[in-house]
């Protein structure tokens, strides 16, 4: 018959201070180990099955001598039912780390794919902020407090199209899209999900939105613009109009900028001491800041517009951004209006080739018209105003200036234009807000 120590009290385990192995008693197996250096923890020696196992209790006197024989009687009682009990503690670590990679939000995926790669990016600081800024613009909002074990194709998906993204900044959104994959694609190689990839574009997404070339191809479809003569007389039929819609059309007309970019323009990013607004890079086409030159008939306009309404400079309902199909509202408005006012032969304002109504971006194609026919300014100049990228490659990494003085020459030109006679003309004070 085995030989059972003798059950220590608790005073006697902290006078043992003899390097060694001394059983305490109290459960078969269970002793406290003292290191040469005087450090003590609790062992359990016991045998499963036919393998002998010293299983770690803990260190003393953190752990005290009656959690020791608590810890120690759980042990022999999965003994008994043969299960090892390293072995189950092996399985019960595995089973809360992988709890703890089921908790993993987007978010935090991103800043630890964001550490673990930026170092194989061409320009890493460059392209980090550029990673976190279209995070920060498009992801977070929707997915970033989900699990990335929980994100599927649809919530990808309603990402993409939401406020049109996909169709209207498709170049931004491919990027935003590829994105997602390499963080998703990160997750699962460190086991944090399993299955496809949602944000994954063949065989995934291709189903549920066209291509980016399908896109291209469509948007290369010329937009209904107005004939560059007939824009003084658009120009003073909307200045007589006190409305916010008016204003942002007249601002994006004057400034050439795309429609978005004016409608989600906020006050902070314009500086009208100086005349210029900065559009910052995640609102940009190109993900890259754009400074326009504003000449001094947009700066009053601005001026008339109450700041306190929303940090918008045009809000719209709510102080939201004004909706997109908005403005498009007030040109057929003012197409009807144009047509009944000339009677018979009226044509309203349309565009000279293919008779449809023009189109809040199809000014952008007016300014580039006469800029090209009835000026001398060089290309570059006019390409760089629409926020175009000019030249190849090589020729962008020489030219590292914007050209906004010689720019500022041009727009206050094109604004001259459009008042005719070289008056800037009035502008009728807002009355109403719109949505």
């Amino acid at each position: 018959m085995p030989k059972v120590a003798k059950e220590l009290s608790a005073k006697a385990v902290r006078d043992l201070s003899k390097p060694g192995i001394h059983s305490v008693g109290g459960v078969p197996g269970l002793a406290l180990q003292i290191t040469d250096s005087g450090a003590k923890s609790w062992i359990l020696r016991i045998v499963v099955g036919n393998r002998r196992r010293n299983i770690g209790l803990g260190g003393f006197p953190g752990v005290t001598l009656s959690m020791a024989r608590d810890r120690a009687r759980e042990m022999r009682d999965l003994a008994y039912q043969g299960i090892d009990p390293l072995e189950e503690k092996k399985a019960a670590k595995a089973r809360l780390e992988a709890a703890q990679a089921q908790d993993l939000i987007f978010r935090e995926a991103a800043k630890r794919y964001l550490r673990d790669k930026r170092e194989s990016f061409k320009n890493a600081a460059k392209e980090a902020q550029m990673f976190e800024n279209t995070m920060e613009s498009y992801v977070y909002p929707f997915i970033g407090n989900m699990r990335v074990g929980e994100i599927e194709r649809r919530h990808i998906y309603e990402l993409l199209v939401d406020g049109r993204l996909w169709f209207d900044k498709t170049p931004t959104a491919s990027r935003v899209r590829a994105r997602i994959e390499r963080v998703l694609d990160w997750a699962k190689a460190m086991g944090y999900r399993h299955g496809d990839n949602p944000a994954a574009w063949r065989g995934g997404l291709d189903h549920a939105l066209p291509s980016p070339r399908e896109l291209h191809k469509r948007k290369k479809q010329h937009q209904p613009a107005l004939p560059v003569e007939e824009m003084p007389a658009f120009m003073a039929d909307l200045r007589k109009r006190g409305t916010m819609t008016a204003r942002c059309l007249e601002f994006c007309i004057l400034t050439a900028v795309r429609s978005g970019e004016v409608r989600k323009a906020r006050w902070e990013e314009i500086d009208l001491n100086k005349g210029v607004w900065t559009i910052p890079a995640e609102r940009m086409k190109m993900d890259r800041p754009h400074r326009v030159p504003l000449p001094q008939c947009a700066v009053e306009m601005l001026k008339q517009i109450p700041r306190d309404l929303s940090d918008l400079v045009f809000p719209g309902t709510g102080g939201k951004p004004l909706s997109e199909n908005t403005p498009g509202l007030l040109l057929r408005r003012m197409h009807a209006e144009k047509k009944e006012q000339d009677g018979k032969d009226g044509k309203g304002y349309v565009d000279a080739v293919s008779g449809r109504v023009v189109t809040m971006h199809g000014f952008r194609s007016t300014f580039r018209d006469w800029a090209g026919e009835r000026t001398s300014y060089p290309r570059n100049i006019i390409e760089t105003a629409l926020a175009h990228l000019v030249g190849d490659e090589t020729e962008r990494a020489y030219a590292r200036g914007d050209l906004f003085e010689k720019r500022r020459q041009l727009m206050k030109s094109w604004a001259d234009y459009c008042a005719g006679t070289g008056v800037q003309g009035s502008v009728t004070p807002i009355r109403t807000m719109e949505g």
